[in-house]
């Protein structure tokens, strides 16, 4: 028979939450057709943690929501959130960036209002928005449905390098005039 520690470290390995030691063992029993007990699992389990526990390993198994699952060791987490700050920063999508500006300039802004003003559907951009962390939820209009009321979030002012939003530039200074013909007039 197979070592079945490398079929419980391949299960922690590919579970995306924390993965109980009872979906191990119905796992492994499946697989093997056999009887697996909880201690037998448990002690694999405490094997692959000596494993992992040592130096020349980035990653450690740790106990969460009465599951395991793998995770960077403290140590890599600096340089973990840099990888996850520059990745975010490159897949926001001229729909969503537009829609950010939006709520940044009108916060608090209901999701009608930044609809209006972009002449499209805003849902997946405010998802998107949302999941990243770059807006929040502050609250719910007094209008009728009570729409909610959504504004820059703290992450936002770290992307973006400012500490609050009178910071932003004023919208006069973003307008390009040069190609424009006559005269402005204020």
């Amino acid at each position: 028979m197979e070592n079945p520690e490398l079929y419980i470290e391949a299960l922690v390995f590919a579970s995306e939450q924390s993965i109980r030691v009872e979906e191990i063992v119905y796992c492994l029993q499946a697989t093997f057709e056999r009887d697996f007990l909880l201690d037998e699992v448990t002690g694999s389990i405490e094997n692959i943690k000596t494993k992992y526990s040592a130096e020349n390993f980035a990653i450690e198994l740790v106990n969460l929501s009465n599951g395991y699952q793998f995770l960077t060791k403290k140590t890599y987490h600096p340089v973990i959130s840099l990888l996850q700050l520059q990745r975010s920063k490159k897949k926001l999508s001229q729909a969503a960036l537009e829609t950010l500006a939006i709520i940044a300039y009108k916060q608090p802004v209901t999701k009608t209002e930044v609809e209006q003003i972009r002449g499209v559907n805003c849902d997946y951009s405010i998802q998107k928005l949302l999941e990243k962390e770059l807006i929040a939820i502050n609250g719910k209009s007094e209008a009728l449905g009570k729409p909610i009321l959504y504004g820059t979030s703290a992450l936002f002012m770290d992307y973006f390098g400012i500490n609050n939003i009178q910071e932003l530039p004023n919208i006069k200074e973003l307008i390009d005039n040069s190609t424009s013909i006559g005269e402005q007039q204020e």
